[in-house]
């Protein structure tokens, strides 16, 4: 455990940060998992309007640099490429 006062603050933000960042990468993962359930259903209406809700949640996680940019486009392609498919 850190002594000095300024370390103890740090290690303070960093676990509030850390946090934060988990619960947002956390929500853009469920929020993938819903699309995919969707595209299994065969519910496009559904896909189409929880996809608009997923690339929000993963543009946030990549501008947050919580993700990589290109793991961002990697996964809106797939996403954009299977709910395209459905329909």
């Amino acid at each position: 455990m850190a002594n000095i006062k300024s370390a103890i603050k740090r290690v303070d933000v960093n676990n509030k940060k850390r946090a934060q960042n988990q619960s947002v990468k956390s929500e853009m993962r469920t929020q993938i998992k819903q699309v995919e359930s969707f595209i299994e259903a065969n519910d496009v209406e559904n896909a189409k309007s929880a996809l608009k809700l997923t690339i929000k949640k993963i543009d946030k996680a990549v501008q947050k640099g919580l993700i990589h940019k290109n793991n961002g486009d990697r996964q809106k392609a797939r996403l954009s490429r299977k709910v395209n498919n459905l329909a």
